[in-house]
């Protein structure tokens, strides 16, 4: 028996990267899934090879109603909505002393208000479903500071606070809520392409785990998140970083 066999996902930010590796993955495990984001021809792509367990939405996660339209969607294709990933996510790069509020806020409003808008949306659904789990897509950059990215580290701080109030606020209704933190991984973002000055290859030649994390190692833990098999669960941070966060590197 696969381990999300019954079960309707919502997954966010799927077009791409940690997205698209968790929608094959939850499909692979027997969930049907609705994948959303901005990036409709990428999506479209992701959600056609995956067959009819897959339904693609235009999903504006800053966007009330685009949340109310993506939870009808789901409703009224599988009829039910068991488990929300909140992984869209974006960041801009600029140090305090010149970052703008508009690039500070455009990140915040992605990152932080798209994750609150999908907990609040999926609430009801999931309370007439008997329950439910939501993983929400923080960061190692949640845990500790990162020069220049001021935006995406206080957005992944808010993530892990709000994960922790759903938590206590949810579980009388059997909504688990956890958070997972992703250090490096292999995507455009986790890659460091926007960082042209940082030589990744040196931070992660010096990791315990000297290589950068797979989107589908992610993926991995997304499912056991969203499964039975983490019923006793909720309010926890899931860090998946190499060991990163494990103590000084000091050296390859």
């Amino acid at each position: 028996m696969a381990r999300l066999d019954g079960k309707v996902a919502l997954i966010t930010g799927a077009a791409r990267g940690q997205g698209e590796a968790e929608a094959r993955r939850f499909v692979a495990e027997g969930a049907r899934v609705v994948m959303g984001d901005v990036l409709d021809e990428d999506g479209r792509r992701v959600a056609a090879s995956l067959g009819e367990r897959a339904l693609w939405v235009h999903h504006d996660v800053g966007s009330e109603t685009s949340w109310t339209a993506f939870v009808d969607a789901a409703k009224g294709r599988f009829g039910r909505i068991d488990v929300l990933v909140n992984n869209a996510g974006i960041l801009a790069i600029a140090p305090i002393a010149s970052i703008t509020l508009e690039q500070y806020m455009r990140v915040i409003n992605v990152n932080q208000v798209g994750c609150l808008l999908g907990m609040r949306a999926v609430i009801p659904a999931m309370v007439e479903a008997g329950g439910g789990s939501i993983v929400n897509i923080a960061s190692t950059a949640g845990l500790e500071g990162v020069p220049g990215l001021v935006g995406y580290v206080s957005s992944k701080f808010a993530i892990r606070g709000m994960t922790k109030t759903a938590a206590l606020e949810l579980g009388r209704m059997n909504i688990r809520v956890n958070a997972i933190c992703p250090g490096g991984i292999d995507t455009a973002m986790g890659r460091g392409d926007d960082f042209p000055k940082v030589d990744t290859g040196n931070v992660l030649a010096s990791l315990p785990i000297a290589r950068i994390g797979r989107p589908e190692e992610v993926a991995s833990l997304a499912v056991f998140l969203a499964s039975d098999e983490s019923s006793y669960c909720t309010g926890a941070d899931f860090v998946i970083d190499g060991g990163m966060l494990a103590g000084p590197q000091w050296g390859g």
